[in-house]
Parts: structure tokens; C-alpha cells; sequence
């Protein structure tokens, strides 16, 4: 118990993936924030990269990097090194580990979890943005009702893509969207590609992310089965941030509202 008249410390936060940056920027305040992930200020993969660079960033991932910002906490995930855990919590450091986040109501019970530990306000800004996050989901919603999915997929130069249970399927469920390597591919997770299947599906828009369309599909125009596409080669394309495709947190709200105006541009003409 605290003699009167002195105030604790507060809680000194680091993380250790994008994932759990964007967590922490949205819930705690800013004296509780040690230090965030390097991948925290890349746009490529970080829906936060600008506000990132307000905080210090994990240049390494060793322990010994994390410790120097003498954390009360570290938020880590469970695809995390389990050394690099085993060796924070050997330094008597409390460990967050955070594993589900394939849908949107993962992120929010991410939200609240990690508030509830860091204090009664950061638990007022958790309900603050999942009540903003779930209004936008609820009026895009309103918006798609009754259109017609557009079928698409996300085609990866790393020679698989993503089916059923990504977060592409999570991007196409609330985007109005058909991805055909879940419907017609019978895929589950990242699988490796069904080349001359893929041939055969009836793609109407390609689903790629980077700067400019042009750009973004270039990789895909010189790859097969891409290639002989023809989606791929009359450029069809629904373009999105990088980072939109592999949002595992509440931001991934604005990869739904990017995908759907790609795709559904007449549902959003009076914007």
C-alpha cells in the first residue's frame, strides 16, 4: 500500500508485435508505453506507423533489448519465440500472450483483456472503440444489404493463398465478397496454390495491396497460373493497404470499408 500523498508508478508496457501495438496504442495511456515493436512504424503491415513514431522502438528482439526498457509488462503473441518468453519471464517480467484473433470479436475480447490489466481508463477507451468499430461494421452492414458478392481471391507470390479461416475469408465476409479459394478451392488456412484449378474459377476482381494498382499487380503479370488469369491480365483489380490484409486487430475495419468500396463502388456514391 502506497504511503499517502504518493502516486504508483505506472505500468511500464512493451510490445513485441504489430498485433499488440496496435492494442496498446489504442487502450493505454501514453506514460504506459515503453516501447513498441520496429514493425509498429511500417505501413506495409502497421495501421498506427505514423502515431508509432511517438514512441521507442524495439530495434532487436532479443531479451536483452526488451529489458532495457525495464517492462512491467510484455505483450507478445503465440506465434512468438517461446526462448525469447521463457527468458522474459525467467527475468521476472509478466508476460501478456495473446492467440485468437481471427475475427473481429477476437480483437475486442483482445481490447478488453489487455485494458482490464491496464486500469480503469484504459477500459473506458476499450469500450470507446469497439463501440465506434462496431457502428461502422453495423452502417457498412446497411450498406451492402442485398448486394451481389463479387468473386474474388488474393493471389500471394509466396506460392500459397488464403481459404477459409484467414483473415482475407474475415476481409471478404463483411466486404460483400465471394473468395473462391474457400467456395470453389475447398481451402482451409494459407494452402498452397491450386494451379490448374485456379484456372477454371470465374475471378472477377484480384484482390492486391501496395501504392497503385499498377505496381501491386505487376509481380502477379510474369507469375503462373496468374498470369494466363484473365482478371490478372485485364488488370480487375480491388486495391487495399498492405496492412489491411493481415489486420489481426480492431483496425481491421478499415480493410472491410476499403474492400467494399473497391468492390461495391455504387453502394457509396453519395460519399
Amino acid at each position: 500500500m502506497l504511503a499517502p500523498g504518493l502516486v504508483a508508478e505506472p505500468l511500464r508496457v512493451v510490445s513485441q508485435t504489430v498485433g499488440t501495438d496496435e492494442l496498446l496504442m489504442a487502450v493505454a495511456a501514453p506514460e504506459q508505453i515503453a516501447a513498441l515493436s520496429h514493425i509498429a512504424r511500417d505501413p506495409s503491415f502497421s495501421a498506427v506507423a505514423a502515431a508509432a513514431l511517438a514512441y521507442p522502438s524495439i530495434d532487436r528482439g532479443d531479451a536483452e533489448t526488451i529489458l532495457k526498457y525495464r517492462p512491467d509488462i510484455v505483450l507478445v503473441a503465440d506465434y512468438s519465440r517461446g526462448e525469447l518468453v521463457a527468458q522474459l519471464e525467467r527475468a521476472g517480467v509478466e508476460i501478456m500472450s495473446f492467440a485468437r484473433y481471427a475475427s473481429l470479436e477476437d480483437a475486442f475480447a483482445n481490447l478488453r483483456r489487455l485494458a482490464t490489466r491496464l486500469g480503469p481508463s484504459a477500459e473506458t477507451r476499450a469500450e470507446g472503440v469497439i463501440a465506434d468499430v462496431q457502428a461502422r461494421a453495423r452502417r457498412l452492414r446497411e450498406r451492402l444489404a442485398g448486394a451481389t458478392p463479387v468473386k474474388v481471391i488474393a493471389p500471394s507470390t509466396y506460392g500459397v493463398i488464403g481459404g477459409a479461416g484467414t483473415t482475407f475469408q474475415d476481409l471478404c465476409d463483411f466486404a460483400a465478397a465471394e473468395n473462391l479459394a474457400a467456395t470453389l478451392g475447398g481451402l482451409e488456412g494459407h494452402a498452397p496454390i491450386p494451379r490448374e484449378q485456379m484456372l477454371t474459377w470465374p475471378v472477377e476482381k484480384v484482390v492486391v495491396a501496395g501504392e497503385d494498382a499498377a505496381s501491386a499487380l505487376a509481380p502477379f503479370l510474369r507469375l503462373p497460373p496468374y498470369q494466363f488469369m484473365a482478371a490478372v491480365r485485364e488488370a480487375r483489380v480491388a486495391l487495399i493497404d498492405s496492412y489491411m490484409l493481415s489486420s489481426v486487430t480492431h483496425h481491421r475495419i478499415e480493410g472491410y470499408e476499403r474492400l467494399a468500396r473497391e468492390l461495391h463502388p455504387e453502394r457509396f456514391l453519395e460519399d
